[in-house]
């Protein structure tokens, strides 16, 4: 699974994209029929108690998902999303089984 960042309003993190990284892999061994990730890391000023955003949208045949976190840490901000992603995906798994 190929997995691209945005960083918006904030600095380019390594640290954090191998972070999401390795949770996305983690997800991607779960569920084989994903393509790739588009992962969002922004910053909002306005928001002093959190402002830390991810936004993740995969590809996977049918309709892409999307799950987005607004948290006081990013990676607070990842596993949140992560979490919202495996619940959307578990729900799709269920489609895609045949009986």
């Amino acid at each position: 699974m190929t997995v691209n960042f945005q960083y918006v309003n904030t600095d380019v993190s390594d640290t954090l994209s191998q972070f999401a990284t390795g949770k996305l892999e983690k997800l991607a061994e779960k569920f084989e029929f994903l393509i790739s990730a588009q992962v969002y890391i922004k910053h909002d000023d306005k928001d002093h108690d959190a402002g830390k955003i991810c936004n993740i949208e995969l590809s996977l045949p049918g309709p892409r998902i999307f799950a987005t976190s607004n948290e006081a840490t990013y990676e607070m901000a990842v596993n949140e999303t992560i979490n919202d992603l495996t619940r959307q995906l578990k729900k799709r798994k269920e489609v895609f089984k045949t009986y």
